[in-house]
């Protein structure tokens, strides 16, 4: 636990070692749609754990304001709860997701808000996994309806800037993060 969060604390330091290969944000129909494909000096086995655990989401994210894993739910499935908070210009929000998470280990995690207990219409996340060299090559997707408002015209330009920013400074976090997490017996 101490090397984790000094790893934390020396975040910046490893800033050069994951390397975004691509990124887009589109808005297609009301839904934000983002694709990117980063290169993690990182195990498959470390960085799969570290995002499959929502304890850690505030550590990495600076939107996420509180994370966490919840019971599963009827049909054994881990689920997650997260509330974020981001501002947009002079417009501050506050949203909510409550979900479940299916996975194939080491391979993919999808996570999928429930609707009706969550501010999105359509939240759903997938990360998938394949070693590459010395690393993990990550691709993940994430579409997003929100039940909330955005201005028309500077809102969706806005949002998709403040997606990519945000998850460009994240990659950094989860890196160190995975970095520093306990292999298999550790």
């Amino acid at each position: 636990m101490r090397a984790l969060l000094l790893s934390l604390l020396m975040a910046p330091a490893f800033a050069g070692a994951a390397e975004l290969r691509s990124v887009s944000v589109d808005v297609v129909g009301g839904h934000y749609l983002m694709h990117s494909e980063t290169w993690f000096e990182a195990g498959v086995e470390q960085l799969y754990a570290v995002l499959l655990d929502y304890d850690l989401g505030t550590q990495f994210s600076s939107v996420i304001v509180e994370s966490r894993n919840i019971s599963p739910d009827e049909l054994g499935r881990p689920q997650f709860f997260t509330r974020h908070k981001t501002c947009i210009l002079f417009f501050c929000m506050n949203f909510e997701r409550y979900g479940y998470v299916v996975t194939e280990p080491h391979v993919t995690i999808s996570a999928v808000a429930y609707p009706e207990t969550s501010d999105f219409h359509v939240s759903r996340e997938v990360w998938q996994f394949r070693q590459e060299g010395e690393g993990t090559f990550l691709t993940y997707n994430v579409e997003l309806k929100p039940k909330f408002w955005v201005p028309p015209v500077i809102g969706p330009f806005i949002l998709k800037r403040k997606l990519k920013s945000d998850g460009i400074r994240a990659i950094y976090r989860i890196e160190a993060i995975a970095q520093a997490w306990p292999g298999p017996g550790d």
